[in-house]
C-alpha cells in the first residue's frame, strides 16, 4: 500500500475514486454504532454514499487510515480547507471503525494531519467540530490541544439522540500549536 502520511501505527493516504476505497466506506458507515452522532444510527446506503460522502471525499482532503503492522482499514481522517474561519483555516475530522475506538489512534491520524495543517500547508487556524453529546470526540480533539470555542443549533435532515444540545466547535490556533507542541 502506497502511503502518504505515517505515525508510529497509522498509514493514512488519499482516497482514489475505485470501487474498492468505496467498499471501504460503505463498510465504515454500515455500522450502526459509527453512525451513531451522524445519522442517528441509521447506516447508510451505498448510492446514499456514492453521492454523498464519498463524492466529498475525492477532491481530496481525506485519507483512509490504515493500520501500519497489517494495513486493516480503521477509518479516515480528513483536513479540509474551511472558507468560514479567519485566516488560512482548515477544519479537521475523523471517523474510524469500533475497533479502532479507545485506542489513542482517532488522536494519533489528527496529530498528524494538524502537524502537516499547520506545517506544510500552512494553515493559521484549524476546527472540529462534533455533537455536544458525543464526548468520545471531544476527548480526541482536547488531546489534539483543541479548545472549545462555542456551542450551535443547526437544522441536520436525522434525529439524532442528545442534538437538542447542539454541537461544539474547538479550534486551535498555529501559534498555539508552535507554543505547547
Amino acid at each position: 500500500m502506497e502511503t502518504y502520511l505515517t505515525t508510529a501505527r497509522l498509514a493514512l493516504r488519499p482516497f482514489t475514486d475505485t470501487e474498492a476505497d468505496l467498499d471501504l466506506v460503505v463498510e465504515l458507515d454500515s455500522d450502526p454504532q459509527v453512525m451513531r452522532y451522524i445519522t442517528g444510527g441509521r447506516p447508510m446506503t451505498r448510492d446514499e454514499i456514492r453521492a454523498e460522502s464519498f463524492a466529498r471525499m475525492l477532491p481530496g482532503g481525506f485519507w483512509a487510515t490504515h493500520l501500519r503492522a497489517t494495513g486493516e482499514f480503521l477509518g479516515w481522517h480528513c483536513l479540509q480547507p474551511y472558507d468560514g474561519g479567519p485566516g488560512r483555516s482548515a477544519e479537521l475530522g475523523y471517523r474510524l471503525r469500533k475497533t479502532a475506538w479507545g485506542r489513542g489512534l482517532a488522536t494519533e491520524g489528527a496529530l498528524a494531519l494538524l502537524g502537516k495543517g499547520f506545517g506544510e500547508l500552512g494553515y493559521d487556524r484549524i476546527t472540529a467540530n462534533t455533537m455536544y453529546v458525543n464526548a468520545g470526540s471531544r476527548r480526541v480533539m482536547e488531546k489534539c490541544g483543541l479548545s472549545y470555542v462555542r456551542t450551535y443549533f443547526e437544522e441536520w435532515p436525522y434525529r439524532v439522540e442528545g442534538d437538542e444540545h447542539g454541537d461544539v466547535e474547538y479550534a486551535l490556533t498555529r501559534e498555539d500549536w508552535l507554543t505547547h507542541r
